[in-house]
């Protein structure tokens, strides 16, 4: 069984915040990944700048972040995996948003799946669409369509 932690950072938790945490759960087992004990952590560009700054030398926003742990736990007859943490923005996940003229729960769906497939292991080159973890990324997104996380109602924290 699966389990994903949601908090946030420099921002008040997100009132959908169990949505995201249900669709995170949705990814895996699409995924077929199981006994994953998985971070996700919202903020804003501040956190994620300092973020980036410290751990890739980039001082700017960005999206999404992967942090790695692939660490596995055993208690008892009990295995739990610790892939890591995803750290997304939601100041910049709403300007790609708007840059991409997609709708914002989209593009969150989207940066969920991402963050997952890096830590389960998968990366790429470029941001091409035919490079295999973005085509899967898509696949997943397409098959999991009708999953929603931000209200319709409109984006609230």
């Amino acid at each position: 069984m699966n389990n994903v932690t949601v908090g946030a950072q420099e921002i008040p938790l997100p009132s959908w915040s169990d949505n995201a945490r249900r669709f995170a759960l949705k990814v895996l087992n699409e995924i077929k990944r199981n006994n994953w004990e998985l971070s996700v952590l919202f903020c804003g560009d501040k956190t994620i700048t300092d973020l980036n700054n410290r751990y890739r030398d980039k001082n700017e926003p960005t999206d999404i972040l992967s942090f790695n742990l692939g660490e596995t736990i055993k208690k008892g007859r009990k295995t739990t995996y610790l892939p890591g943490d995803i750290v997304i923005s939601l100041d910049t996940m709403k300007e790609n948003a708007l840059y991409f003229q997609t709708p914002q729960d989209e593009e969150l769906r989207r940066l969920l799946i991402h963050g997952i497939l890096h830590l389960d292991g998968m990366d790429h080159k470029t941001l091409e669409k035919n490079e295999p973890m973005l085509a899967l990324q898509e696949k997943i997104l397409n098959k999991l369509g009708k999953e929603q996380i931000i209200p319709k109602t409109g984006v609230k924290n």
